[in-house]
């Protein structure tokens, strides 16, 4: 390596400044680390050598998309304005271009502020590519081609996931969500292929806009992890938004037509569109890290394998956030950044608690949900599960005319009272359950719940005033129980 130079003086090394990496970074340095992060250069749409301080989160991920779940949810509510004494003309018109740079300057914005963050702590950004070379040493090629190897005591991977593309004949004409969060020009006509989180978002982003949406996927519901009672509310309030769902249906080519892209599903559906979103899922990012040349364990889909407290089999080396394919949410990176640090500079032994994550789906109306759904209770549960539910009407449908039902619903342990889950479907939803997240973090019961007093007239109030048992589910006897 005679034309690599060496640096010596960092404790930490991360690659690359994700959502997790922001946090372990500004821990450690907090701790009295040298910490030293490897980013590679910023860009909306990201690859194998663009990224961006800020990672997917904030560039190309959760941020953005709630800009234009934001964006999208005017027009209807616009509509839905009109019963509530608002004089609005008959057209209502949308310009894409104008949301999209206003997308665009917030999160240049942010990951500016990312970068302060980062100087204000005592943290060095070097930008380019980065690959483990050894146990103690991360080999950067920056801009220009040269390179540069660091040596720390520990190095910490923490670069994320990308987007997966499904084999099939086509394929290349499909977009991913990176590209869907930066079109020059809004669809008239959508195809969206996956059934998850980025599906269902972007279903209802393109059809709050205006457009045809078409979505497809493989099982009889979207979002397939789930409470299977909520899974059938948000299936229902996307038909009823005027998205064409297509349960049970795969995507088995696309072609390229005058009239615009051809597509081909499983159940001899054809179906012509401007754009094809592939939303099937992530893959972790270690492909181009040099990690199994170094020892570093894998699992068959290329995520690293750690152990609980995020440190992998090589002893100086640790992974945190969506490249261990564990709970893959930007909240959760966070935390296991926030352990990492206080175990290796805070002299806190901490692990990631994994327990009653709280997590919402921004379709329309949005889903939230923390804890347990009735499924897996009546799985884990050693007796009785019992279900309180509550369908409603909320009231500002009620004057607008919107026909789509709010739902809600506790699942508690039926011998110790303690509420193990909770979810909502309707307006709110996730503003709603971070509250009732940290009550069931906190232990609460069925009983606590019930003595705590609802405010009025509030959606939330519903999940203090569920007295009614909407039904007891019993574990069905094993034969050497019988």
């Amino acid at each position: 390596m005679s034309d690599v130079s060496v640096n010596r003086r960092l404790v930490t090394v991360i690659l690359y400044f994700r959502s997790g990496g922001v946090r372990a970074a500004r821990f450690s340095a907090q701790y009295g680390a040298k910490v030293g992060i490897c980013e590679l250069p910023f860009h909306p749409i990201s690859s194998e050598v663009l990224g961006g301080v800020g990672g997917t989160c904030v560039i190309r991920g959760c941020v953005p998309k709630k800009i234009l779940v934001y964006g999208a949810s005017f027009g209807p509510e616009l509509e839905d304005a009109r019963n509530f004494g608002w004089e609005l003309n008959n057209k209502i018109d949308f310009n894409w271009k104008k949301l999209l740079h206003k997308k665009t300057e917030e999160i240049i914005r942010l990951n500016g502020i990312y970068k302060r963050l980062l100087s204000n702590a005592g943290v060095k950004l070097y930008e380019g590519e980065g690959k483990v070379v050894g146990p103690n040493e991360v080999e950067l090629t920056q801009l220009d081609g040269t390179k540069i190897c660091y040596s720390a005591k520990h190095v910490l991977i923490a670069t994320g996931s990308r987007s997966e593309r499904p084999d099939i004949p086509g394929q290349e004409l499909a977009i991913t969500s990176d590209e869907a969060l930066s079109l020059d020009e809004l669809p008239k006509r959508a195809v969206v292929l996956g059934g998850g989180y980025i599906a269902v978002e972007f279903a209802s982003i393109w059809r709050g806009m205006g457009a045809t949406v078409d979505l497809c996927f493989r099982k009889e519901l979207p979002l397939t992890y789930f409470d299977n009672e909520m899974r059938a509310a948000v299936a229902r309030n996307l038909e009823g938004r005027g998205i064409n769902l297509h349960p049970s249906t795969n995507l088995i080519e696309l072609v390229k037509t005058e009239e615009g892209i051809r597509v081909l599903t499983d159940n001899d559906q054809e179906i012509v569109a401007d754009i094809v979103l592939f939303a099937t899922g992530r893959i972790p990012t270690t492909k181009r890290l040099n990690l199994q040349a170094v020892g570093v364990e894998l699992d068959e889909i290329g995520a690293i394998k750690v152990d609980e407290y995020s440190r992998t089999n090589i002893p100086s080396i640790w992974a945190i956030g969506d490249v261990t394919n564990r709970m893959n949410l930007t909240p959760v990176a966070l935390m296991e950044g926030t352990c990492f640090a206080k175990t290796v500079f805070g002299g806190q032994l901490s692990k990631p608690d994994y327990s009653n994550v709280p997590t919402a789906v921004f379709c329309v109306p949005p889903l939230s949900v923390v804890g347990l759904t009735e499924e897996e209770a009546i799985e884990q549960a050693k007796g009785d599960v019992l279900i309180f539910t509550s369908t409603f009407n909320p009231m500002r449908n009620t004057i607008s005319g919107r026909q789509e039902k709010t739902i809600m619903k506790l699942v508690v342990d039926a011998e110790t009272d303690k509420v193990i889950g909770a979810s909502m479907c309707g307006p709110d939803a996730a503003e709603i359950m971070q509250g009732i997240a940290i009550a069931l973090k906190c232990g609460a019961t069925k009983a606590m719940f019930d003595s705590t007093v609802g405010i009025h007239p509030s959606a939330a109030e519903e999940f203090v005033t569920m007295r009614t048992l909407t039904r007891r589910v019993s574990k069905p006897k094993t034969k050497l129980q019988e």
